[in-house]
Parts: structure tokens; C-alpha cells; sequence
């Protein structure tokens, strides 16, 4: 079984920057990495996701600031976040997915944007 776990997150003034990372154990073969985020009463939505070719897409709300990355001999997936906004608040979640599309989550990380 294939389990996600995610770090990195926490308390963060308007303006600064955190790095969230997200390691799967197991020896495993993961195609799509991505990382979605839910605000409180929000749905969750795709912040950015990469491919195991490097193919990045991001959300138009993240664009410029945050860069998501990935290393494949450690099964882990970045995600760096700079000039923070109140609006980035929420909690992010880590998802993969290998070639048999088998999608795997992980639990969540909070980040917290205020002053």
C-alpha cells in the first residue's frame, strides 16, 4: 500500500515563503505528482502537478510563485511557495498517480498565511 505523507507546513507571515514535501515509501513507480490545496468551505483545487517527463502545469493563482519539483529515486514531490498570500491558506495535499492509474493521497499539510 502506497501512502503519501506530506511536511513542511505551517505558520507563515503574508510575503514569506515555505517548502512542502511529499515522500510515498515503497518501491514504486509514480507517473503524475501533484498538489492540491482546500481553504476552509472551499472545494479542493489543483495547485500544480508534474509529470515524470517534468511537463509542469500550475493554477493561474500560483503562477510566478510557486514552483513544483520532483525526485524520483526518493518517490518525492516539492513544492516550493514564495510570496505567500492570505489566500494561500489551506490545507495541501499531495496526490500521485503510477501507470496503472492507481491514485494515491496523502493526508494533508496545513499552511497558514497570516500576520
Amino acid at each position: 500500500q502506497v501512502q503519501p505523507v506530506e511536511s513542511g507546513g505551517g505558520l507563515v507571515q503574508p510575503g514569506g515563503s515555505l517548502r512542502l514535501s511529499c515522500a510515498a515509501s515503497g518501491s514504486i513507480f509514480i507517473n503524475e505528482m501533484g498538489w492540491y490545496r482546500q481553504a476552509p468551505g472551499k472545494q479542493r483545487e489543483l495547485v500544480a502537478e508534474i509529470t515524470r517527463g517534468g511537463w509542469t502545469n500550475y493554477a493561474d493563482s500560483v503562477q510566478g510563485r510557486f514552483t513544483i519539483s520532483r525526485d524520483d529515486a526518493k518517490n518525492t514531490v516539492y513544492l516550493e511557495m514564495n510570496s505567500l498570500k492570505v489566500e494561500d491558506t489551506a490545507v495541501y495535499f499531495c496526490k500521485m498517480r503510477n501507470p496503472m492509474a492507481m491514485v494515491y493521497w496523502g493526508k494533508g499539510t496545513l499552511v497558514t498565511v497570516a500576520s
